[in-house]
């Protein structure tokens, strides 16, 4: 069993943690603070190749593979979450479903412009009624001679809001359909005819990242913009987004190393009682947990992103991953910022914004309630092994 990484790899994360550092953690706080949208540092990653790291260079990539990537996802967050959030999105999802089931025309027109980092994409699937329970959408999608007409709204729909932004994928389902329910997947345009974005959502943190309502009134796409099977379009949803939770998972590793450095760096320079607070075994203590289950989590995403680099089953490690990365995360902020005391509650200090950052990835591409229920499934077949 060998946990060393390749070169490529190292040489990825190397380059995007210098990266990160120089480019992104210094406008970290100003970001979050102002909500400015971060287009040059988005197009700075386009330059690195960052969107196309795991796709074949015909169509623009680097040729790497998902552990890379998903190394590379660690180092922005430990930077700043949002960046993790737009590779997890663009790249994880909607590249990876336009690449995995797209015809070449598709990917020629959709793709290439989307991993070479020109335009960014976004993936619409929860609605107003149809968050955990995604199965029960209302969007509904009819064939009208050569067009797809699409009604409904989706929401929190993270990347559409971007100038850059080109397609969204929606879900929705077939109205006429003689074989029952079906659900397929479009690939709609950002200026079609009947599209609107929505209002753009107040949120507690990642206030720099594009997240809004999408609104399809009589919106027609052509035909031709069926993405996949006709049949399958919700499994395929959920094929990519086995990815997007091994993403979560390295972008909750990121911060939560963030959260450590910073901890042991303020635990190093407080003193308190004529010694380092460092010195005290309360906090030796929770830096050592933080250490210890960073790793862990660090560990089991990059399994899951190795078995899927081998083509085998990781449904299990990429819940496992997701849950236990998540929760993680929330614990370690927490206790990153009772190190600080009263200092983590004041903005100047990151520490702040990690705690009020994280939360969020305990929820999005499946809740934690969620991932206990899929690796519940699981269990039989595996006990089987």
């Amino acid at each position: 069993m060998d946990f060393d990484l390749t070169q490529e790899q190292k040489m990825i994360r190397d380059e995007v943690r210098n990266f990160a550092r120089k480019e992104i953690a210094p406008g970290a706080e100003e970001r979050e603070r102002n909500g400015e949208y971060p287009y040059d540092i988005i197009a700075k990653m386009a330059q690195l190749g960052l969107m196309g790291i795991p796709f074949p260079e015909e169509y623009g990539g680097m040729g790497g593979d998902w552990v890379g990537l998903h190394l590379a996802i660690e180092e922005l967050s430990r930077a700043d979450l949002i960046f993790g959030a737009l590779l997890d999105v663009t790249t994880s999802i909607v590249a990876q479903e336009l690449y995995v089931f797209g015809t070449q025309e598709q990917k020629r027109k959709w793709l290439v412009p989307i991993v070479t980092g020109e335009k960014v994409g976004a993936f619409g699937l929860t609605e107003p009624d149809a968050g955990s329970d995604a199965a029960s959408l209302r969007t509904t999608a009819e064939l009208v001679g050569d067009e797809w007409v699409l009604n409904g709204t989706k929401q929190f729909i993270t990347n559409i809001g971007f100038e850059n932004a080109s397609i969204v994928l929606v879900a929705a389902e077939v109205e006429g359909a003689d074989k029952g329910r079906i659900i397929s997947t479009f690939i709609v345009p950002k200026d079609a005819p009947g599209f609107k974005l929505g209002k753009s959502y107040r949120k507690m943190a990642w206030h720099a990242m594009a997240t809004h309502e999408v609104i399809l009134s009589d919106c027609r796409i052509p035909k031709e913009n069926l993405l996949g099977d006709p049949d399958r379009g919700f499994a395929q949803h959920l094929t990519v987004l086995e990815t997007g939770r091994i993403s979560i998972a390295a972008m909750a590793v990121g911060v939560a190393q963030a959260c450590l450095t910073e901890s042991l760096r303020y635990a190093k320079g407080r003193h308190q009682f004529g010694r380092p607070i460092f010195n005290f075994q309360a906090v030796q203590f929770k830096l050592a947990d933080m250490a210890v289950a960073i790793e862990l989590a660090r560990t089991q995403y990059l399994k899951a992103a190795w078995l899927k680099d081998k083509g085998r089953n990781h449904a299990f490690e990429t819940s496992a991953a997701k849950l236990y990365a998540s929760e993680m995360v929330e614990k370690v902020a927490s206790d990153a910022l009772q190190i600080h005391g009263g200092y983590g509650f004041m903005e100047e200090y990151p520490v702040s914004r990690y705690f009020k950052g994280v939360k969020i990835l305990q929820i999005v591409e499946g809740t934690s309630e969620i991932q206990r229920m899929l690796i519940a499934r699981t269990l039989p077949q595996r006990s089987r092994g």
